[in-house]
């Protein structure tokens, strides 16, 4: 009966999942209290790099601080963007992400059609795309 009620009391109503690399994620969740209240908990996972397991920071955002927590968090972008770094081109990655994708895509398409594809010794199989953008450093933002 706690377990339950613990359930209830932290339930998820909403999330979202960004990806930022090979070792690094970060969860967005908005979370439900057993008064009906709503508040957010951002939760970055980074993988150990000894491969054993994952490192979790959580930060708990409620309500009353949502305005001043979003204008701070963009002043501090901004400011990066415009006065520390404005040379630096901030969409590359969201290409990368885009471009990745859409080569999942296309390989899901391909797939259907090469089902064959493990029966080709390995120079002619077609690469996966864990191959296609496997370069750069693991805090990169290739996937």
């Amino acid at each position: 009966m706690d377990n339950e009620r613990n359930q209830r009391r932290f339930e998820s109503v909403y999330s979202r999942k960004v990806r930022a690399g090979k070792r690094r994620t970060y969860f967005f969740d908005v979370r439900k209290t057993k008064g009906e209240d709503y508040y957010l908990t951002l939760t970055e996972s980074t993988k150990k790099f000894n491969g054993d397991g994952y490192e979790r920071h959580k930060i708990f955002l409620y309500k009353e601080d949502f305005n001043r927590f979003l204008d701070s968090l963009e002043d501090v972008i901004n400011h990066v963007k415009e006065n520390l770094m404005p040379e630096y081109d901030y969409d590359e990655y969201t290409r990368r992400h885009e471009e990745f994708e859409a080569n999942l895509r296309d390989d899901d398409d391909d797939r259907d059609d090469d089902r064959d594809d493990d029966d080709k010794p390995e120079a002619l199989r077609s690469p996966s795309p864990k191959q296609k953008f496997d370069v750069g450093s693991d805090d990169d933002m290739t996937w």
